[in-house]
């Protein structure tokens, strides 16, 4: 799997880029949210039009369930190996869109892959089978109340899932689209200061 590492401190950060993204678009980010931290920047594998993803859709805001539980494990597993070999410790993943939703599908198929999540502008992206146990990880979503491309109804029910499986969720509504806004940065970053000293 193509990616950008980072050595630094832990937590490190996994950052997920969003659709048409790579591994370098969301280095600076992760130097801004945690300066000195290790950072783990993979490029999602699948194309779409010439556009890296992590996973298949099949249409907009329809995904395809098989390809995201076998790309979610993928990246797990890659998470995992990376961690042993650069002794990461604790991960926290900061994923922006489609990278926030295969962040999501982390948390709801391998609960322990993670220590917390960012997830700018998330929806639910699949029902998993059976309920995680997230035993209170940290997990804030940052949603806008404008973004025309994610049903506001769909980020309500993915804290839901989450907090039902024990996250220690919060969920932040903005009055903004899709686009990130300057202010969610600084909020990440004090989530992150208060959750991971």
């Amino acid at each position: 799997m193509l990616s950008r590492f980072h050595p630094g401190t832990s937590p490190a950060l996994l950052l997920l880029h969003g659709t048409g993204g790579d591994e370098n678009d969301l280095i600076p980010l992760g130097h801004l949210l945690r300066p000195g931290a290790a950072l783990l920047s993979p490029r999602g594998q699948v194309l779409e039009n010439g556009q890296p993803r992590f996973f298949r859709r099949l249409a907009p805001g329809v995904f395809d369930e098989d390809d995201i539980i076998r790309r979610t494990h993928e990246l797990a597993d890659f998470v995992a190996d990376q961690s042993a070999r650069q002794n990461l410790g604790k991960i926290i993943a900061v994923g922006y869109s489609n990278g926030a939703n295969i962040a999501a599908a982390m948390l709801l198929l391998r609960p322990h892959a993670l220590s917390g999540a960012i997830l700018f502008r998330a929806m639910l992206p699949l029902e998993p089978p059976q309920p995680p146990q997230l035993d209170q990880t940290p997990v804030l979503l940052l949603a806008g109340r404008d973004d025309n491309m994610i049903p506001q109804d769909s980020t309500q029910r993915l804290a839901v899932r989450l907090e039902h499986a024990g996250a220690n969720m919060t969920l932040e509504w903005r009055n903004t689209g899709h686009r990130l806004e300057q202010t969610e940065f600084t909020l990440a970053r004090e989530w992150l200061d208060r959750h991971f000293r």
